[in-house]
Order: C-alpha cells, then structure tokens, then sequence
C-alpha cells in the first residue's frame, strides 16, 4: 500500500536539514550562483592541460549550428582532414547541407515503410507510439552517414552551402513531423481497409514527391554535376569540371567506409557479441546499423591503436554530463555535485544505461591522446560546435571521462583480432528502437 506524506514526516526532513553543519552557507552559494558554478573542481582546469604526447594535424573546426546534425558532421570530419592533405588545403570541408538533405528525404522513406509494416498494430502500441514521437528529425548513427555518402556521394561545402534551415532545424523538423503524421494516418487506413497495393503505393509515391519539394525548398537544389575550384595553401589555383557527388567521393574520399565498424562499450548487455538497431536504419536497402559491443579495455585500446596509425575516430558520448562547454572540458569530476548537496549520486556505467540516465547524446572527432607509461590520460577532441567553445573548438577529455561517458567508437576492421573479425560474420541480435545505443 503506498504511503503519503505526513506533516510529522515533513517536520523531521526539516529538522534534518538545520542539522546540517554549514547548511546555510551552502544554501547562498547554490542559491546565488548555480549548482555547476557552486560544485565545480578547479583544480580540473590545471589536470586538463592541452598538452598532447599523440596529436593528429587537423584544421579549423565546423560548426553544426543549431541543428541535431553531430553524427554527420563527426563523420565528415573524420574524413575531411584525409581530403585536406591530398589536395593541400587545411580547411576543406565537405556540405553537411547535402547529405542533411538526403538524411532528411529516405528517413521520410523509411518512416513510411515502418507506418505500412505496422499499419495493423494500434495507434498507442509501444512501435507505433515510437514511430510518431519522432518521426524524422536530425540526430543519427555514423552507419547512417555511411548509407548516404555510399549512395549519394559528397560535394565539397561551396557548391552546396549552408542555409538558414540546415544550421536552425526546429522549424523544419516541426512542419515535416506534421507532414509525416498526417501521412500516417492515410497509410494506415487504406491498410487497414485493404486497399489494393497499387493503390498504397500510388499514395506513398505522391508523399515522398511532396517531401523531396518540402526539402528543396528547405535546403536548396541538390546539384547533379558540378565544378570544382579551389586555391591551395601554396596559392595554386585549381579547377574539375563535370563533377557528380558519386565521382568526387570517389576520387577523394581514400578511406573505404565499409573496412570500418562500430564499437560500443555497453555494460548493460553481453559483450563480444553484434547487434543491430535496424529501425534506425535511414536509407532502406543501404548499410545497416550495427555495434559489436566489446569490454573497456579493448574499447580503449583499440581506440588508441587507431590514433597510433595516424587516423581520427569518430566517437559517440554523452556530452551533457560533467562538462564546462565555454572551456571545452570534460571531467568525470569536474562538478562534486554529490559532495555539494551531501547525498550519493554513484551509478555504474551499466546502471546508468538500465535506468535512463544515460544517452548517446553527442558525437565528436577525437584527434589525439596524452600517453603516460603507454597509459591514457586525456584524450583530444574536435567539437562541431564552433571556434568559440574550448580551444577554438577542441576540448581536452580526461580518461576516466571516456570510461564513463563513452559509448561509440568507429574503428577500421584490420585493428580487429581475428576472433573480433569473426564476430562480425554472425546474425546480429536485434535492439529495440528504445535501447540506450540508439
């Protein structure tokens, strides 16, 4: 039987409370100037030194706005600085803008086609329910920017620009969710009143048409062929005609993306074992989302043998936790919140995953580490949140941040045992759409 709150109950919390050595004191402090503020380790600033005994030469950072658009900017990052060195110029970058594009365009697709296979389930069904919270918006998986760059290619940024909608989301992703509900609706009815698949698929054409109007007008015309020019950082003028995004992907972009897989670090499930979130899946037909889930250990080291080889990884993390974004930095220890308010907050990484205080909330490109003894002390990462966070851009991660609030790591294949490489070849065990990994 559950139990209320009684004034007796109220009275003992209270007096808990004044019994508190300093209490009052704490209380202004929080009070006046914030939970992060009054909790904060200083001493964090001084451990965190930007001082890196491996650290790869990388350019200017990007900026992704205020779009959800992470995932896709890491990816390309990871890239960019492979493409900067080929044709000698630091600061290329490629556009987020057309591949956020065609992102947006086969993730209606694939909504659709997820509405018609669950048309006969009901509306407040957990899949169902899940499908409309969030029927297409910007956040994705390094797997998703693998699909779009296999099937679309790239273009650099100056041929496909940013605009006002792909660095500000909301607005576009609030009409589209609109959209897309509403198509629900139709689809499953003409389902569930078993109308002829001509029919079904005759309307899902015309709704994929409206979509791909709905994104031209949002990010611009996507281009089939293009020029190519640039001066290089010795000056050197140079110019490609006749470009088409398939091409120039594959003249530039060196790393084949399929060497590479996806390792996660999640406690909460069996390790040494390959799963698949296939409802996060963005382009139907393309590369699918998948992880092998491995101890820390091998998580971390691996990771470092990749940067050892002279490559950036993209990384999937919770960056809202323990972080000061002004400075860039990120410490497990950063705010003694548990301190300040004398309680214990401690979850195990695992724990944190099972009850929901975890999330992938972030990803980023880590570009070097400072090695101790062979050690990992604090790690280099590259932020696409603009020069004016961090160290004009890059923050510095401590090591026991990364045990804690690291979750994804994409690494090439060949740094695999060949027992790791095997695991790879069996059937994945399929996630729920809700699982923490997604």
């Amino acid at each position: 039987m559950s139990r209320e709150v009684t004034l007796q109950d109220i009275k003992s919390y209270q007096a808990a409370y004044q019994a508190v050595p300093g209490g009052a004191a704490v209380k202004r402090t929080v009070m006046n100037n914030g939970i992060n503020a009054a909790s904060e380790d200083t001493a964090v600033k001084a451990k965190l030194n930007r001082a890196f005994s491996l650290e790869l030469d990388t350019g200017t950072v990007s900026n992704q706005k205020k779009s959800g658009r992470c995932w896709l900017f890491s990816t390309l990052n990871t890239i960019r600085h492979d493409v900067a060195k080929q044709i000698n110029l630091k600061d290329f970058e490629f556009s987020e803008n057309y591949l956020s594009f065609w992102d947006r365009f086969e993730k209606a697709n694939a909504f659709y086609e997820h509405i018609l296979a669950t048309a006969i389930e009901p509306a407040d069904s957990r899949i169902v329910t899940w499908l409309l919270e969030m029927p297409d918006d910007d956040g994705g998986q390094w797997d998703n920017a693998a699909a779009l760059i296999k099937k679309y290619g790239a273009v650099p940024k100056a041929v496909m620009p940013e605009t006002f909608n792909s660095e500000n989301t909301a607005e576009f992703s609030q009409v589209l969710g609109l959209k897309l509900r509403h198509d629900a609706v139709n689809l499953r009815r003409l389902v569930q009143n078993e109308a002829p698949a001509s029919k079904i698929t005759q309307t899902k054409q015309k709704m994929l048409s409206e979509v791909y109007r709905m994104c031209t007008y949002t990010f611009g015309e996507v281009p089939a062929t293009f020029t190519f020019t640039y001066r290089d950082d010795n000056k050197k003028y140079h110019r490609e005609n006749d470009l088409t995004p398939q091409l120039f992907a594959q003249k530039y972009i060196t790393r084949d993306l399929g060497d590479y897989v996806v390792l996660i670090n999640s406690p909460d499930k069996p390790v040494n074992r390959l799963y698949t979130l296939p409802m996060e899946d963005n382009v139907i037909g393309g590369q699918h989302v998948t992880f092998l889930n491995v101890d820390l250990a091998t998580f971390k080291a691996l990771t470092i043998q990749q940067l050892k080889a002279g490559e950036t990884i993209w990384f999937g993390n919770d960056v809202l936790q323990q972080m000061n974004r002004q400075e860039g930095l990120l410490d497990s220890k950063l705010y003694k919140r548990a301190e300040l308010f004398g309680i214990d907050l401690s979850l195990s990484k695992a724990d944190r995953l099972t009850y929901r205080e975890a999330v992938v909330s972030h990803a980023m490109t880590l570009t070097g580490v400072d090695l101790v003894d062979d050690q990992p002390t604090k790690w280099k990462v590259e932020n696409s949140w603009g020069d004016k966070n961090g160290e004009k851009g890059y923050f510095v991660m401590s090591d026991d941040w990364f045990d804690n609030f690291v979750y994804h790591t994409v690494i090439n294949k060949k740094f695999l045992t060949p027992a790791q490489q095997k695991m790879l070849t069996v059937t994945p065990t399929e996630l729920t759409p809700w699982d923490s990994m997604a």
